[in-house]
């Protein structure tokens, strides 16, 4: 016959079942975040490339690598804070690239110092993003034909004032903050940071950012609620605006010229580090962590690659895979979240045996 448990025993047990329980829910919710899978793979990517190439870990590339990726994170806030109200802005690199073309031009052809130049340029996005807000707002026509079509009107406003020809006259006191560090780390990359953590308090416990996920959830049941969220979609795309104006500036100091054909690129760029990051497409979800990882992956990828002499001629297409693996590494996720979640209810369904 057993002899029964001492109280310490006891204790040890419980305690012993109780961290176990902690320790497996807070993995579970670790799985269950839309930003998990990235996360993972952009260590993962780290890891291969630090052990694969000994120049990788170099503080000259990790200084590149941050630079690169802190632009990614502010093209990507551009899109992310208009896809998370269920909407899209294929106007974001059209917008950048007016930024800079005004910057630019206000700088070198006016010869404006850039404390003027520089909130010329934003203010010139600022009013793009709140132009697109306002015509989807006031017609109620879906952001992806509004944005489409302002994307030329920005695009003919950018060759117009350029005649396509760069603005290389740029004061050499404007290009610290993209080119400059403080003990190795880019002053970008700090920047970055400090916008995303900025965000991730928005988000999780303003009334604006909580307003802004419920808008993106359901807007119907947003507008029964009380929310005004035409203002919440107004205020989004301008924000958007904001982000690219910034996105085109900062590109601006880091490159030390004014090129018109900035921009050209930021959509795939924009919706990759977005989506791959965890911000849903149907609205409702933002995560700044998930955009920080998602940006830091598609900057090692081009970088890895660059650096394993892979030919740059099929570097979209590793990153077309790599994407694509990472969005079916969510897929399974969220299935296996979805399972996990209906397993408990259906045991508790179950009638226990007599």
């Amino acid at each position: 016959m057993k002899e029964p448990l001492s109280e310490n025993q006891g204790a040890r047990s419980s305690t012993s079942s109780s961290s176990g329980t902690s320790v497996g829910s807070t993995l579970g919710a670790f799985l269950r975040r839309s930003d998990t899978s990235v996360v993972l793979a952009t260590l993962l990517l780290f890891i291969l490339f630090a052990f694969s190439n000994s120049s990788f870990l170099t503080p000259f590339n990790l200084f590149n690598v941050g630079r690169t990726a802190s632009l990614y994170v502010f093209v990507a806030l551009g899109q992310a804070i208009v896809i998370v109200i269920g909407g899209m802005n294929l106007s974001l690199g059209a917008i950048g690239g007016l930024t800079v073309v005004i910057a630019g031009w206000s700088m070198d052809t006016m010869g404006l110092s850039p404390w003027i130049g520089v909130p010329l340029a934003l203010l010139a996005g600022t009013a793009a993003g709140f132009l697109n807000g306002f015509i989807i707002t006031k017609s109620k026509l879906n952001s992806f034909i509004v944005t489409l079509a302002t994307s030329f009107i920005y695009t003919g406003l950018v060759q117009g004032i350029s005649q396509g020809f760069p603005y290389s006259n740029i004061p050499k006191d404007f290009t610290w903050l993209g080119r400059d560090d403080i003990f190795g780390i880019p002053y970008l990359f700090i920047l970055m940071i400090l916008v995303l953590i900025l965000l991730g308090y928005i988000f999780r416990y303003t009334v604006v950012g909580r307003r802004i996920l419920a808008t993106g959830g359901n807007l119907e049941a947003s507008r029964l609620s009380g929310i005004r969220t035409d203002n919440i979609v107004l205020l989004c795309h301008t924000l958007s605006g904001v982000f690219a104006g910034i996105a085109g500036i900062l590109w601006v100091s880091r490159m030390g010229s004014a090129q018109p054909s900035t921009g050209t690129d930021w959509l795939i760029v924009s919706f990759a580090v977005s989506i791959i990051g965890g911000t849903a497409l149907s609205g409702g979800e933002f995560s700044a962590l998930g955009i920080f990882a998602s940006a830091i992956m598609l900057t090692l990828i081009k970088n890895g690659l660059i650096m394993l002499n892979v030919n740059v001629y099929f570097e979209q297409t590793f990153l077309g895979l790599i994407i694509l693996l990472a969005v079916s590494v969510e897929s399974i996720r969220m299935w296996l979240s979805n399972r996990a979640r209906r397993t408990p209810g259906r045991a508790a369904a179950e009638p226990s045996p007599t």
